[in-house]
């Protein structure tokens, strides 16, 4: 999916369940097919899904709703990147496309045969890559499936030709290509919430897809197929449908597939959950408990197709990087137990579609050491000393996960045990006259990193910071633009909590005082601000509100902000 178009609808069903419970041919005409080999007939489709661990997505590019493939930001795919992506490790790459937009009118429904052509010249580089890979139907869910309620003949008509022209166009492909019927199925746009309804027209697209696959000639008869749940949710419900629509094609050549975001509260950082808890954790084992018991037990290989954070829409800062590292080690070890193969969602925030570089190497590193084994994490990533206070020994919880500390360094220096630091279990305790010579310096903010190695995985940074109580000035502005100016003296922001002073809470999702992290507020350190995004204010009374800043080193501050009309001013609170 893209974030960027599916955002709000994802935001309001993960509320709401997180209230429940808490509350070619190609481009160019010499282009062949790649074609299968004779093994290819018979499959062990378990295995073949094992064999892809781990996948990566190429997302917000052919999925995209514009006139090409660079109309949401993306450069063109080229053969370079697909092949950059293989020398990661990735074994598999989905390839989201979107039909609509090059498909002619009735009857036909023809295909742009440019458009196709150039999705399979993609096809063939990650083919000639020794990359599995899935393409699929992807916003045509929303765009024109949704519509399937009021429109069933022509939803259905357009549907199958779609699938009848892209069966034909690949079906002489290896059958390392397979296919997804349709990404995040909804039918939302009829006005019915009734699941049986949605149920019913979703087992007539996959019937229809199915048939149409399977009698279209060529390795199809074979070729795996991906099938996907309503919404393609890994809810207790969808994934008992899911079972049951697969028995009923009774082919030994089906796959499932589920969506993972993480709970909601903690993907977007909303609702004070910026810190990974057991709300968390307990959302994403009972999750995949559920996966595997449904399907994979029984004989149902699953495909995780995307996996990630929300929050990641807007920025990969929306959760703190210890508490973002921590979750993504956990997820992959816990998916590598349930034998559930893992695609990540890339709609280019993560690995560079020209430089061909990762913008947070750590989390790559966290994720690509959890397909083999278990990294070491630690219960927080940020060590805050207060500057002109007495420094004592900082006591962090290690999570050593079956590995050995195997030593401490500051920079090339190697740290002493018993000296600099004692390890007790998995009690680290960095001595205070080790952190006294880090932070000789004394300057606010960051003045030290101590690197963790362990005996497998990635290290682990701790970020020695000092600090002191930030600093909120006087601003004055509008809904739609405002910001106050601020003095972090080297304190990181957490969260944001909005109330009136009568009571009640301010802003949108008022379910909660804290607001959503890069939707409603948002730090600035380049500008040294706070900004307040138009998003908040458009759910906010004329009056007062008062503001409450959490930032990581536990400090607290308070604002007032009063509000009329389109205009806004803020106050400091003192004590």
């Amino acid at each position: 999916m893209s974030k960027k178009h599916n955002r709000s609808f994802l935001s309001l069903t993960m509320a709401v369940a997180m209230l429940v419970s808490i509350f070619s041919s190609v481009a160019s005409a010499d282009s062949k097919p790649v074609a299968a080999s004779k093994e290819n007939a018979a499959i062990n489709i378990q295995a073949y899904v094992e064999d892809m661990q781990p996948g990566w997505n190429l997302g917000n590019t052919l999925d995209a709703t514009g006139d090409d493939e660079t109309s949401w930001g993306n450069p063109r795919v080229t053969k370079e990147l697909i092949q950059e992506i293989a020398g990661q490790g990735y074994k598999s790459i989905r390839i989201p496309v979107t039909w609509g937009q090059h498909m002619g009118e009735v009857p036909d429904y023809k295909i742009d045969p440019a458009y196709l052509n150039r999705v399979e010249e993609v096809v063939n580089w990650a083919l000639e890559a020794d990359l599995y890979v899935m393409i699929n139907m992807h916003h045509d869910s929303w765009q024109w499936i949704s519509h399937m309620e009021k429109n069933h003949d022509e939803v259905l008509a357009k549907y199958k030709s779609a699938w009848t022209q892209i069966a034909d166009r690949f079906k002489n492909h290896s059958n390392k290509l397979m296919f997804e019927a349709i990404n995040e199925p909804r039918f939302t746009d009829g006005g019915t919430t009734d699941h049986a309804k949605q149920y019913e027209m979703l087992e007539e697209l996959i019937t229809s897809f199915h048939v149409i696959v399977r009698n279209s000639g060529g390795l199809n008869a074979e070729r795996p197929l991906v099938i996907p749940t309503r919404e393609t949710s890994p809810q207790q419900e969808d994934l008992t449908v899911l079972y049951n629509t697969i028995n009923k094609l009774n082919d030994k050549n089906l796959i499932a597939t589920v969506h993972f975001y993480g709970f909601w509260p903690f993907s977007v950082n909303i609702a004070g959950y910026y810190k990974l808890e057991k709300d968390t954790l307990n959302d994403l084992t009972t999750t995949f408990d559920n996966v595997y018991n449904t399907l994979v037990a029984k004989g149902i290989p699953v495909i995780l197709g995307e996996y990630g954070l929300l929050g990641f829409d807007k920025n990969t800062g929306v959760i703190e990087q210890g508490e973002k590292l921590k979750f993504f080690e956990i997820l992959t070890n816990y998916l590598k137990e349930k034998k559930i193969t893992h695609m990540l969602w890339d709609n280019g925030q993560h690995f560079g579609r020209t430089t061909f570089k990762w913008s947070d190497e750590q989390l790559f590193n966290i994720m690509k050491a959890g397909w083999t084994g278990r990294s070491s994490t630690a219960e927080n990533d940020l060590i805050y000393l207060k500057q002109g206070a007495e420094i004592q020994d900082a006591k962090i919880l290690l999570n050593l996960n079956g590995n050995q500390l195997t030593g401490l360094f500051a920079g090339s220096e190697k740290l002493v045990q018993g000296e600099d630091y004692e390890l007790n279990g998995e009690e680290l305790i960095l001595k205070a006259s080790r952190l006294t010579k880090l932070t000789a310096a004394g300057h606010l903010g960051q003045n030290a990193i101590v690197n963790a190695r362990f005996s497998y995985g990635p290290e682990w940074n701790f970020k020695i910071v000092v600090n002191k109580t930030p600093e909120l000035f006087n601003a004055s502005g509008s809904t739609e633009e405002f910001a106050i100016p601020t003095v972090f003296n080297g304190n990181q922001l957490a969260t944001m909590e909005a109330v009136y002073p009568g009571g009640g809470n301010a802003g949108p999702q008022d379910w909660t005082s804290f607001k959503e992290f890069g939707y409603t507020f948002a730090p600035s350190f380049a500008t040294d601000q706070i900004k307040l995004l138009p998003e908040f204010f458009k759910e906010v009374k004329d009056g007062e509100v008062i503001l409450k800043f959490h930032f990581w080193s536990g400090e607290i501050v308070n604002y007032k902000l009063t509000k009329k009309g389109t205009v806004v001013t803020g106050q400091v609170l003192t004590e």
